[in-house]
């Protein structure tokens, strides 16, 4: 009889999908957001062959060399900046991810967010219900009717927000390292600063690496036009917050739309929260119950498929894939 493989899970998984893991693997829950290391008697750290986790679950050098059989990690995120993932090539460790599933909840919020900024739609509904409307008129906000968005990274979820903004006929422009051909038709590539110099928005769609790690910092805001706002629905480290803190204060920009930021659950203290041209979200870029659902579907599924020798629909690292194939094999 075959052994089945062992695995942690530090997701929350469903109760059908649960049922899915167990068929085929022997699971270890791990709390969200614990390192394994802490979680797991050493004993047991040798007998890890995949993991199920969040982004709250740092994987690095250190938890590779731990577990020297893990071969698949599996992400419950389009992002995988939470995994070293030249520390897992090394290691010929396979990475996956949720990529497309999530595409059009996130760039749903980051219309949302351009509204809510350029409307002042978040201030609106208070002053309805201080009653200061009974005292006068609500002051006159801007439209996003005919004026330029810019993205900054045109992947799926670009094209998405991309397509979306044409219905409310906007110039769509973008910049990436290399013009993407399916953007063809959506919207107009340009150099990188002309992108932060042209746009009325500013949205930004670049994952979190080394070279992008506050890459949108004072040089950039300087190149935007005052009325401009800024909003990041991406990672919040790819900004410089100290200075979008100082181009907001300054009147360098007019405004932003974060579902981002720094630092994750973010402090009362922080002064992007007294700001009113600021709109804050929790990052909830894909925190509906649809999108949910089908993301910890697929991460499941990367993992399962991965397990019994099948090849997983989403891998960040795909040249992994027949390593990891192997050593199911043997």
């Amino acid at each position: 009889m075959t052994k089945k493989p062992c695995i942690i899970v530090t997701a929350p998984v469903p109760p059908d999908l649960r049922q899915l893991l167990d068929a085929s693997c022997e699971t270890v829950d791990v709390p969200t957001g614990k390192s394994p290391l802490e979680a797991l008697p050493q004993s047991q750290w040798g007998a890890i062959d995949g993991m199920v986790c969040t982004v709250k679950t740092r994987v690095d050098a250190a938890l590779l060399d731990a577990l020297p059989a893990l071969k698949v990690v599996s992400n419950f995120a389009v992002g995988f900046d939470n995994v070293d993932m030249d520390a897992a090539n090394a290691r010929k460790v396979l990475v996956c991810n949720t990529p497309g599933v999530l595409d059009g909840a996130v760039a749903d919020l980051t219309i949302g967010l351009m509204l809510c900024v350029a409307r002042n739609l978040v201030a609106g509904d208070a002053f309805v219900r201080s009653g200061d409307w009974t005292k006068g008129a609500f002051p006159l906000a801007t439209d996003i009717r005919g004026k330029t968005l810019g993205l900054l990274g045109m992947g799926r979820i670009g094209r998405v927000v991309a397509r979306t903004a044409r219905a409310f006929d906007m110039d769509v422009i973008y910049h990436n390292r290399k013009p993407d051909p399916e953007a063809e038709g959506l919207a107009r590539y340009v150099s990188r600063d002309a992108l932060f110099s042209e746009s009325d928005v500013v949205s930004v769609h670049i994952p979190l690496t080394a070279e992008t790690r506050q890459s949108v910092g004072a040089r950039e805001f300087g190149l935007m036009k005052k009325s401009a706002i800024l909003l990041n629905t991406a990672r919040g480290a790819v900004v410089d917050e100290e200075a979008l803190i100082a181009a907001l204060k300054d009147g360098t920009i007019a405004g932003a739309g974060l579902d981002v930021m720094t630092t994750e659950p973010l402090p009362p203290t922080s002064p992007l929260v007294q700001m009113p041209n600021v709109v804050l979200q929790a990052h909830i870029g894909s925190a509906t119950v649809e999108t949910r659902r089908a993301m910890i579907d697929l991460a499941v599924r990367n993992l399962v498929d991965s397990m019994t020798g099948k090849q997983p629909k989403a891998m960040v690292n795909a040249q992994a894939w027949p390593l990891a194939r192997q050593a199911k094999a043997a």
